[in-house]
C-alpha cells in the first residue's frame, strides 16, 4: 500500500499500530463475509451465535453471550431476530421461566449447512495476503491475542460449558 501524499513518517506510524490494522482488518472481513454469505441475510454475529448454539445446544442466552463474547442484551436481541426468521428457538427452563434455552430450528441447522462453504471463503479470503503455510500460526496469534486481553472485552468471552 502506498502512502497518501503528506507525512509519510505518520503513515508509517498508522501503519504500526495493531489496533489500526485490527480495526482494518476487521472491517475487510465484513466486507468479504458480505460478498460471499449476503444471500443468507446473516450477519457475522448471528452466524457467530449459530454456530456455538449448534455446538452447544440446549444452553440458555447468558451462557451463548459468554461463549461469543457480545453483551446479554445484544445477544437477546439478535437471538429474537434469529427466533422471528425461524432458525432458532428458545424455550423456558424446567425450573425457571425467565431463562431461556436455545435450540437451533431444523431451518437454522440447514442455513449453517448451506452457509458452511461461503463462511469458509470469507475467512479464507480474509487470510490470502498470508502465505499458506503461515495462515494457521497467525490464527493462533490472534487466538492468544483474545485469550491474553479477553478479561478486558466489554464483554468477556468464556470458553466451554460449565456443567
Amino acid at each position: 500500500m502506498t502512502a497518501p501524499p503528506g507525512d509519510p513518517e505518520a503513515w508509517d506510524s498508522l501503519h504500526a499500530r495493531p489496533g489500526f490494522l485490527i480495526r482494518r482488518l476487521h472491517q475487510i472481513h465484513l466486507a468479504l463475509f458480505a460478498e460471499e454469505c449476503g444471500a443468507f441475510g446473516v450477519t457475522p454475529v448471528q452466524y457467530s451465535l449459530l454456530t456455538a448454539v449448534a455446538a452447544n445446544p440446549g444452553l440458555d442466552q447468558s451462557a451463548v453471550a459468554l461463549l461469543v463474547g457480545i453483551d446479554r442484551a445484544t445477544t437477546a436481541n439478535v437471538l429474537a431476530r434469529l427466533e422471528a426468521n425461524g432458525l432458532l428457538r428458545r424455550d423456558r427452563g424446567p425450573t425457571d421461566a425467565r431463562v431461556k434455552l436455545i435450540a437451533l430450528t431444523a431451518a437454522g441447522r440447514r442455513m449453517l449447512r448451506r452457509m458452511d462453504g461461503a463462511a469458509r471463503r470469507a475467512h479464507e479470503r480474509t487470510l490470502e495476503g498470508i502465505p499458506p503455510a503461515e495462515r494457521a500460526r497467525f490464527v493462533r496469534s490472534l487466538a492468544r491475542l483474545v485469550d491474553a486481553g479477553n478479561a478486558h472485552g466489554r464483554a468477556p468471552m468464556q470458553a466451554g460449558r460449565e456443567d
